[in-house]
């Protein structure tokens, strides 16, 4: 098994490597011999690489979105291409909202359902993150993105008993909370600003998927919470190509449950005063 970054690269692309650029603990770019870069990607767990890769070519493949090619991976590396960042522009963005709503459209066999080849136990960040499928949208979301993490938060210490009270409650009343029933999206899962990359010509890729079978607004939801460029022509393109459930912004905190008690896990007790703020605003 590769040692290095180097290493890794050489094996899954070929080439030898020229030399290395550490960006961070986990992550490498690496130089090769035939002039080409990539992204070295190191993972602490077995399962966090096989799960990355396997997001990554389900997104690939339903022809939608750009997403950087995988060289290779094992338990331990991530190899696939690097992509030069640019500037996102308007109308990258709606053009992004089009192709986010054909990925979705691409579907899933089940809600929680995982990308081929991807396991059940896989990852969000550096949180776990079960993909058990189910068939009822409300049930799964509760059942498997929603109290999983109101439970860990509490036995953390970082989220009060009443206040986890509060999020049950909307957990009980999800059925009439959700809107329209709708099939299993294939979602990114993970669609923060910083996993949403633009190249010089303002398109658009995807990297660091959470992929599975979800809600398409969860997707959005992600986008809307920690901010994205030109999110309003995001949204624009995307309802041009998929129209939207009326009521969708009252929902947007619902589905924003889910990323924010994963931040409440991961950084602490200011997520958790936001996560209990969304559940309020389904209260009302």
């Amino acid at each position: 098994m590769p040692a290095t970054p180097s290493a890794a690269a050489a094996r899954f692309t070929g080439s030898p490597a020229a030399g290395e650029h550490h960006l961070s603990r986990h992550l490498t770019e690496v130089t090769l011999a035939d002039g080409r870069v990539v992204m070295v990607k190191h993972a602490d767990d077995p399962g966090a690489a096989r799960a990355e890769a396997a997001g990554l070519k389900w997104l690939a493949a339903a022809d939608a979105t750009r997403v950087p090619t995988v060289h290779g991976h094992d338990d331990t590396w991530l190899v696939t291409n690097r992509v030069t960042t640019g500037r996102a522009t308007p109308e990258g963005a709606e053009r992004f909202g089009r192709e986010l709503a054909a990925l979705h459209a691409a579907g899933a066999p089940a809600f929680g359902a995982p990308p081929p080849d991807g396991p059940a136990e896989a990852y969000i960040g550096l949180a776990p993150m079960r993909n058990v499928p189910g068939d009822n949208w409300p049930t799964w979301f509760a059942e498997h993105r929603v109290l999983p993490y109101v439970r860990r938060a509490v036995d953390d210490g970082t989220l009060r008993p009443d206040e986890a009270r509060t999020i049950e409650r909307v957990c009980a009343l999800l059925p009439d909370l959700a809107g329209p029933a709708e099939p299993p999206a294939r979602l990114h899962g993970d669609l923060w600003n910083g996993n949403v990359l633009w190249d010089t010509d303002g398109a658009a890729w995807l990297i660091d998927p959470a992929a599975h079978g979800g809600h398409r607004e969860s997707d959005l939801a992600m986008l809307d919470l920690f901010g994205a460029p030109h999110l309003d022509r995001i949204l624009a393109g995307y309802q041009e190509a998929a129209p939207l459930a009326d009521g969708r912004r009252e929902r947007v905190p619902l589905h924003q449950l889910f990323p924010l008690l994963v931040h409440t896990v991961l950084f602490g007790r200011g997520y958790a005063e936001q996560a209990v703020a969304a559940a309020r605003t389904q209260l009302m």
